[in-house]
């Protein structure tokens, strides 16, 4: 599980929907949530997200749907049969990402790529409060 130190920037709530925006670094990252217990603009949080929950983009142009995205360099890259397990580098975190294998090949990702880990707004969860 992939842990980032973010601080809570903003909180925007309609009846049980939450959307929270964090500051990772200089990067703003987007959490929707239906349940937000005692958390509030400035708190310093640890978020979550899933290592197969993080798509990897190289050399990406336009507009996507998915809220966050990081720039990382890669610094691990182990290709298996089926399956790439990827580590990376973003701003002094370690991240990690499992992407297929047939996806890894068609990207020619390898070793000191610099690319972008995405995920969606709903994929990030809060792990504790700091």
């Amino acid at each position: 599980m992939n842990e980032l130190k973010v601080v809570v920037s903003k909180i925007q709530s309609l009846e049980n929907l939450n959307i929270v925006e964090f500051l990772f670094e200089d990067i703003t990252l987007s959490m929707m949530s239906l349940d937000l217990d005692n958390i509030k603009e400035n708190d310093k949080v640890l978020l979550t997200v899933k290592a197969s929950n993080i798509a990897i983009a190289k050399e990406f142009q336009g507009q996507i749907s998915l809220a966050n995205s990081i720039n990382a360099k890669i610094i691990q890259f182990d290709r298996g049969e089926l399956l790439t397990s990827i580590k990376l580098n973003a701003k002094g975190t370690t991240l990690s990402s499992i992407i297929t294998t047939k996806s890894a090949k068609r990207m020619d990702l390898k070793l000191g790529d610099d690319v972008a880990a995405i995920f969606k707004s709903s994929d990030l969860s809060i792990k504790k409060v700091l």
